[in-house]
């Protein structure tokens, strides 16, 4: 999976949780059951807590297209794609705000807390691939691209760089090939976004 959240995607360099999709304390019998597992950071599992969930009313990253669910915008904010079904983008925004990836400055009821820096995290990360974007328009080069992608790994957010990439077959083929974990099979020949087989998106 590489060293990636599973739900805000950014890189987990310290404090590198297993997450329980069902939480532990509540289904001990899920406790050590592999498919019951994702990688998550501090921020992503603590928000998560240890409710009990009904797990149809949420996308998972491991068995769905989350970036087909959520869209990212300008700055990194995240939000349910709008094209979606109003059932299906139900399930996008209850999954944002299950983590927490909702919670911003300036959005009421849903501040951050000091320690949860995700939202500027995705902010940095989206300024980070506009420059990369930019150092490619400048100096369209083998070099220049496989160091934009290199940039990417360390950042993580692959969702925000292959937003900003719109239209950039090749540097969307890169990044999806570079980033371990993500599922070739949600992407089809021209990079679009296609659904998971055996998912609902």
């Amino acid at each position: 999976m590489g060293d990636y959240c599973s739900y805000c995607e950014r890189q987990i360099e310290t404090h590198l949780a297993v997450e329980h999709v069902q939480p532990k304390d509540p289904v001990p019998a899920l406790r050590n059951e592999w498919t019951n597992f994702l990688l998550g950071c501090v921020n992503c599992n603590s928000v998560k807590g240890d409710t009990l969930l009904v797990l149809a009313d949420f996308i998972w990253p491991d068995t769905e297209n989350t970036l087909s669910a959520v869209e990212y915008k300008v700055g990194g904010l995240v939000e349910a794609r709008s094209t979606l079904a109003p059932a299906m983008q139900a399930k996008a925004q209850q999954t944002i705000a299950l983590v927490g990836l909702d919670k911003y400055p300036g959005n009421p009821g849903r501040e951050p807390s000091n320690a949860d820096l995700r939202w500027q995290r995705r902010f940095e990360a989206w300024q980070m691939a506009e420059w990369c974007r930019k150092q490619v328009e400048d100096n369209d080069t083998e070099q220049v691209r496989n160091l934009v992608v290199e940039v990417a790994k360390g950042r993580g957010m692959f969702s925000i760089f292959w937003t900003v990439f719109q239209g950039d077959i090749d540097l969307r083929r890169r990044l999806r090939e570079a980033f371990s974990g993500t599922s070739y099979a949600c992407f089809d020949a021209n990079e679009e976004l296609i659904s998971r087989p055996g998912g609902q998106v």
